[in-house]
């Protein structure tokens, strides 16, 4: 085969993100920095932040587009087929975690190829193979719809390339009492050894994670700080399934970065299970930790295998309590085993709790999501709810089996979206939602005498966590 020298032309390679929670996007950063060291000269686009041009897109030879979450993978769609109309010889490409679960309906219509998993070295493999001419069909370093077990890359030790992407300012911020942060953004592992049903990165890992080798997450920490970075957002699946490894990159971060402070996501039984190592994360700079709480209701939490209890959830928010570490919870209120009374349950532990100020308003409106691949699929707990699959929002629709709570999932969502303004406290919308709640249930609102926090929550200002 002879070889191509076109692809390795400034701008032929195009690595487009389109949303990551608000943060600069280190899965463009990443292969990046293995395209690069291969001889290949990628422009990195974020299209949250910066506006699509015609002209890099109407000249690439591969478009990769990153899909690391649902919301990513419904705009990266739209990317790829705007990309298609005006270029039809580009080699689409799309990597990422919603890539290896949607592989079946990508391949074709969408994309010329899907990568799962980490996608450095297999980007690199797709350039080559490009340049040589060779008409490849990549499924990437793992795939979930193949018999075989899926291989999973060992992330290596190249530092993230973000030459290209717009600076820090442009991204989430840490909110204290005493002004915003600029955030960067590093991940310490990949994958998770845990199986919550409900969770998408099971199909594609199996209950098994790898560390991120520590020279790089120090290395890529350093050149944040360079940037203008005050606060770290290590964003694992769960920072606690390495706690070694996990404690050894703070202690370093620490003594290098003594005025930089981070925050983590864990699970509620790693918490538990890791209380030793909540005082010294208070000591070098955790100023919260994002723990998915999903539902106080033990039926719940058992459908979705999440591991814990309601006990287990009470017992580590006294533990970050007297740690001194805010705990924010994720939570998933509506799935088709919760009923009216748990969510008022969930409303009034948050209120008696003086928790308001650490729940963003979004949680209390969000409904189990069961994309392509789900584990959730073929479940007996879950199957007499499923419906039809919506090819708009590319899940698969499910019905509540009491409709007062569909109707309450849809005005707690637009009651969130039409008044989330400034001017909203959460203590604000969190009584909105509850009188709402209590009306649903056709009753009175028992009182409620918001506490006050002796200081604001930290918190990020893109309330998303996954």
């Amino acid at each position: 085969m002879s070889s191509d020298p076109g692809i390795r032309e400034p701008g032929s390679i195009v690595l487009a993100s389109c949303y990551e929670l608000g943060h600069q996007p280190l899965s463009l950063a990443a292969p990046a920095a293995r395209l690069r060291h291969s001889g290949f000269s990628p422009r990195l686009l974020d299209l949250s932040q910066q506006a699509f041009d015609a002209e890099l897109f109407s000249r690439a030879r591969l478009v990769a587009i990153s899909v690391p979450m649902h919301t990513a993978l419904v705009l990266g769609i739209r990317l790829a087929r705007r990309v298609r109309a005006l270029n039809p010889a580009c080699h689409i490409s799309m990597f990422g975690h919603y890539a290896g679960l949607n592989r079946a309906s990508l391949i074709g219509p969408i994309a010329d190829s899907t990568i799962a998993g980490a996608a450095e070295a297999a980007l690199v493999e797709l350039a080559e193979g490009l340049g040589s001419q060779q008409a490849l069909k990549v499924s990437g370093l793992s795939t979930i719809d193949s018999s075989s077990e899926p291989r999973i890359a060992k992330p290596d030790s190249f530092l993230p390339d973000r030459t290209g992407l717009p600076g820090l300012d442009s991204y989430v911020s840490l909110q204290t009492e005493f002004g915003s942060r600029r955030v960067g953004y590093v991940e310490a592992t990949v994958g998770c050894k845990h199986h919550c049903l409900h969770c998408p990165i099971p199909p594609l890992y199996k209950g098994r994670f790898l560390a991120v080798p520590k020279v790089r997450v120090l290395g890529d920490i350093r050149q944040l700080v360079a940037m203008g970075a005050e606060h770290i957002t290590f964003g694992d699946p769960d920072f606690l399934n390495g706690p070694g490894h996990a404690r050894a990159i703070v202690r370093e971060l620490h003594a290098e970065f003594p005025e930089l402070s981070y925050d983590f996501t864990a699970k509620i039984e790693h918490l538990l299970r890791h209380r030793e190592l909540l005082p010294e994360f208070r000591r070098t700079g955790c100023r919260f930790i994002v723990t998915a709480v999903e539902s106080l209701s033990d039926r719940v939490l058992f459908n979705l295998d999440k591991g814990h209890t309601r006990a287990d959830i009470l017992e580590a928010f006294e533990l970050a309590d007297r740690s001194g570490i805010p705990l924010r919870p994720s939570l998933l209120p509506f799935t088709p085993w919760s009923t009216l009374g748990d969510y008022l349950d969930l409303l009034e532990w948050i209120g008696d709790s003086n928790l308001t100020g650490n729940v963003d308003p979004i949680q209390l409106a969000i409904r189990l999501l069961v994309p392509a691949g789900s584990a959730l699929l073929g479940k007996a707990q879950f199957e007499p709810y499923r419906r039809d699959w919506d090819r708009k929002r590319l899940c698969w629709n499910w019905e509540h089996p009491d409709p007062r709570m569909d109707n309450l999932q849809r005005e707690v969502s637009e009651l969130i979206e039409s008044d989330s303004a400034p001017r909203s406290s959460p203590q604000d919308m969190f009584r909105a939602v509850r009188e709402r709640a209590y009306q649903r249930a056709d009753a009175p609102p028992p009182e409620w005498i918001p506490g006050t926090p002796p200081t604001a929550v930290p918190r990020l200002s893109e309330p998303w966590f996954c």
